[in-house]
């Protein structure tokens, strides 16, 4: 349990130097592991680690999927959590208005991309990655910043994204005009489906991040990573955990200093016993 919360505060102290600098600010979402508005659906076993909120709809979940957090259906939480999604979606739409590339519709083979704001608009709106690795290399930077802007579908099968040379999870953003389809795929990021429909379905694979869907969210066999989630509630835990460990250091400081005035006395008063 301790290395789970030093990994833990680790994160958070790199993520949130991030966050502070250029990433889009999410609001109330980003405690959130999974959120959607219709429903939440997961269809068959698998593990969500982090919190589960759904706004008006419900969660359905009659497969033994585990969520290791909390499930927020319909409750104050997750309707303040869907209306801060909407505002962090157009927020960051208009923060990110300049593309420092742009995606083809359908890349063939794997590439590399450094931070920046990558568009796929225009002529063919939606992105589809079929068998193929997308690596995000930070060069040493764990600030660094990715925003991917999709005005259509997001669709993706046997698809991997790799984070290279310092890179954070956390600190990259899918945002989705449409619907988002997972298939078999090992994804890394935060997904922000905020489009009008913005629905999220994935089978199988990992995903690594967050899903924040303006519509319904279908999981099977999910395996979600909310380490980003974990990382937003955990940040008091983690300063009460590194005062912990300054008393403990200051505390065996003045031990250490006691013991040292202990010496001197011992000493004076031999010198006395030898005059």
């Amino acid at each position: 349990m301790k290395r789970f919360l030093l990994v833990l505060c680790i994160i958070l102290n790199m993520g949130n130097l991030a966050w502070a600098q250029t990433a889009p600010p999410l609001g109330t979402t980003a405690t959130f592991a999974v959120l959607g508005s219709s429903n939440v659906t997961c269809t068959a076993p698998g593990v969500i680690s982090g919190d589960v909120g759904v706004s008006p709809g419900v969660f359905t979940n009659t497969t033994g999927c585990i969520v290791a957090g909390t499930v927020h259906q319909d409750d104050s939480a997750a309707s303040n959590a869907l209306t801060a999604l909407n505002t962090a979606y157009q927020n960051a739409l208009a923060a990110n208005s300049s593309c420092t590339s742009f995606l083809a519709a359908a890349p063939s083979t794997s590439f590399t991309l450094p931070p920046g704001v990558y568009c796929n608009t225009g002529a063919a709106p939606a992105l589809t990655l079929t068998t193929i690795t997308l690596t995000l290399d930070a060069g040493g930077n764990a600030n660094a910043v990715w925003i991917f802007k999709i005005d259509a579908a997001l669709t993706a099968t046997a698809f991997k994204v790799v984070m290279a040379n310092g890179g954070q999870p956390c600190n990259v953003y899918w945002l989705v005009g449409g619907d988002s389809t997972l298939t078999a795929s090992t994804f890394q990021g935060n997904i922000l489906a905020g489009g009008p429909t913005g629905s999220f379905t994935s089978t199988d694979g990992t995903l690594i991040g967050r899903v924040l869907a303006n519509g319904a969210v279908t999981m099977t066999r999910p395996n979600v990573h909310g380490t980003c989630a974990l990382a937003a509630q955990g940040g008091a835990g983690c300063t009460n955990d590194d005062d912990d460990r300054d008393k403990d250091k200051d505390h065996h400081h003045k031990d250490k200093d006691k013991d040292k005035d202990k010496d001197k006395d011992k000493d004076h008063q031999d010198d006395g016993h030898k005059d």
